[in-house]
């Protein structure tokens, strides 16, 4: 099956921050491999800014050698890599002073494309100067949009004041808050999974489902960033915005139409619906020193923290479809395998009639690949093959993305698609200023509860599954994790 490419206006993209690892490892490396399939018009600009005293010369060598880094050989084709060095310009240029602004100006008023876009992959701390810059230097028109990288607070008051920092200078349909877990293939085919197939959309509710379990583990310790995660943890970092985002698409009624406000209300209205999170139905870990590593506090720097590098929560939705159904949700470091993953996993049949001597049949589950193989699978119950008896098994129905795709073709990343749907003016899969504000109201009482507590942190094994309590969490209610591999 082919993907079908359609082309996009031509654009303006100018990226602050371009000098930085987000722009040199994803976002451009992104906007190479849509020139390659053909997305891109020619007439498009690509402009970066950042306090690195370079010029147009210099900026391409560092995105050339980036490439040739990030993108795998065989996906490099020579032609392709000079025809989008093209594209690149670059202004040194100062955000809080006067520096580069008027150049930035002169370059993009020149040939002016349709679309201009604002990508912000900046410290948080500077998105309202840019935008106000961006408004007072006359670089904002009707058609611009601006896109800004999480964390979009540090909670809810901060978060309401970032707010209202962009919405002075853009409206609300010109601000893109971007979250790259909903870029991803599978993120979205779990709505096509659910509103387009009458198949499941009647069994996706309490009467049917026991439970679901939402997983984001990582392999990997903080990596150099133990200052800002340090100050952020487990529950702010991935929880508040990632999982819940997560949690948010399980969850969600359908949209009256597929439309990014229809389709960010009903996401509002899960988040609105989370009850409070009592300190029993939380398990805080922190990883421990491994054979591949040290122990948290030392790659963060703070030999006192008690920051969470792991979280699990029970949380309950309080509406007519979830009632009663628990939402098991974890994320960590330093854990077997990088992993994501959403489980939802049916109540067994009111009555079995098949004995099973040695064991109950395993429950029916729905299997949501994110990452590292985006698939989706179906784990059923059928019979054991053979003679002498009528025993169970169980076998999945497997759907791997990657095999639907024609020989030689490649599944776009979760940035590739994000900034096309930018360009487009498409805000589906970016968060709303309400929604944003909603998931800091929910997460700031579980945070200050255990603050209060001065709760200590459940030390774990690097490479194993995380905490003790986390899987005391389910076995309390009969349930159990499913494995974290790879």
């Amino acid at each position: 099956m082919a993907a079908k490419i359609i082309p996009v206006s031509p654009f303006d993209l100018i990226v602050f921050g371009a000098s930085g690892d987000l722009a040199q490892r994803k976002i451009l490396p992104a906007l190479y491999y849509r020139l390659v399939a053909g997305q891109i018009p020619p007439q498009s600009r690509i402009i970066g800014t950042a306090r690195s005293d370079w010029d147009s010369a210099a900026f391409r060598q560092k995105v050339r050698d980036s490439l040739e880094k990030y993108v795998p050989e065989s996906r490099r084709d020579a032609a392709a890599v000079e025809r989008f060095l093209e594209r690149l310009f670059y202004i040194p240029l100062d955000v809080k002073g006067d520096r580069g602004w008027a150049e930035l100006a002169d370059l993009v008023n020149t040939d002016p494309n349709p679309v201009r876009a604002f990508y912000l992959s900046v410290a948080p701390s500077l998105f309202g100067t840019i935008a106000s810059q961006l408004s007072a230097r006359g670089l904002r028109t009707p058609d611009s949009r601006i896109v800004v990288e999480k964390p979009f607070g540090h909670d809810l008051a901060s978060a309401q004041e970032l707010n209202a920092q962009l919405a002075h200078c853009f409206r609300e349909d010109q601000i893109y808050r971007i979250d790259h877990y909903l870029g991803k293939e599978t993120v979205q085919n779990l709505m096509a999974l659910r509103f387009a197939n009458s198949l499941l959309e009647p069994v996706w509710n309490a009467q049917h489902v026991d439970h679901i379990q939402i997983t984001v583990a990582e392999s990997i310790g903080v990596e150099g960033r133990g200052g800002y995660y340090d100050g952020a943890g487990a529950m702010r970092d991935m929880v508040q915005n990632h999982l819940m985002q997560m949690l948010c698409l399980t969850a969600m009624e359908p949209p009256a139409r597929f439309a990014a406000n229809d389709v960010r209300d009903e996401k509002l209205k899960v988040i609105r619906s989370l009850e409070d999170v009592p300190l029993s139905d939380i398990v805080r870990g922190q990883y421990r020193a491994g054979a591949d590593g040290a122990d948290y506090r030392t790659d963060a720097g703070n030999p006192d923290s008690l920051t969470e590098s792991f979280i699990a929560l029970k949380v309950k939705v309080s509406n007519w479809r979830w009632a009663g159904v628990p939402f098991y949700l974890r994320t960590g470091k330093r854990l077997r395998a990088r992993m994501s993953e959403i489980i939802v996993v049916f109540k067994d049949p009111p009555h079995a009639i098949f004995p099973h001597p040695e064991r109950r049949h395993n429950s029916n589950s729905l299997i949501i690949r994110l990452q590292p193989d985006e698939a989706i699978t179906m784990h059923m119950n059928i019979k054991e093959p053979g003679q002498g008896g009528f025993r169970l098994t169980e076998v999945p129905l497997d759907m791997s993305f990657a095999d639907t795709l024609d020989k030689g073709e490649e599944m776009a990343d979760a940035y590739e698609r994000l900034l096309m749907d930018v360009i487009r003016g498409d805000q589906t899969l970016f968060m709303r200023g309400d929604e944003v504000e909603a998931a800091w109201r929910w997460a700031d009482p579980i945070i200050a509860r255990w603050q209060e507590a001065e709760d200590i942190p459940e030390p774990y094994d690097a490479g194993g599954s995380g905490p003790d309590g986390a899987l005391a969490l389910l076995h309390r209610d009969n349930r159990r994790w499913r494995a974290i591999e790879a």
